[in-house]
């Protein structure tokens, strides 16, 4: 399965990448938070070897950067965040739990 999703991720990217890091143009705030969400999805043809951008240098600067750390951040949550989400507990249970 881990194989399966890994060439998922590669191909998603390679599919992605030329559109999300278009040639001579500044990259803003909006690009910067895409350009964060794709880098993990990155890291599989990272480890294969082959030459891929993650991150624009021609960008606006500081929003650019906001930009990409937000969007590093809300990729980590839609990925990881349901692995630490728990159900709530109803009262009986925790009281069953104390005995």
């Amino acid at each position: 399965m881990l194989i399966v999703v890994t060439l998922l991720f590669g191909w998603l990217y390679g599919w992605v990448s030329p559109w999300a890091f278009p040639k001579n143009k500044t990259s803003g705030f909006g690009i910067g938070i895409l350009h964060g969400a794709l880098m993990p999805l990155a890291l599989p043809s990272l480890v294969i070897g082959k030459e891929v951008e993650i991150y624009s240098t021609d960008n606006s600067g500081r929003f650019y950067k906001i930009g990409y750390i937000c969007g590093i951040n809300v990729c980590g949550l839609a990925f990881f965040g349901p692995i630490f989400w728990r159900p709530k507990r109803d009262a009986t249970d925790h009281k069953n739990q104390l005995r």
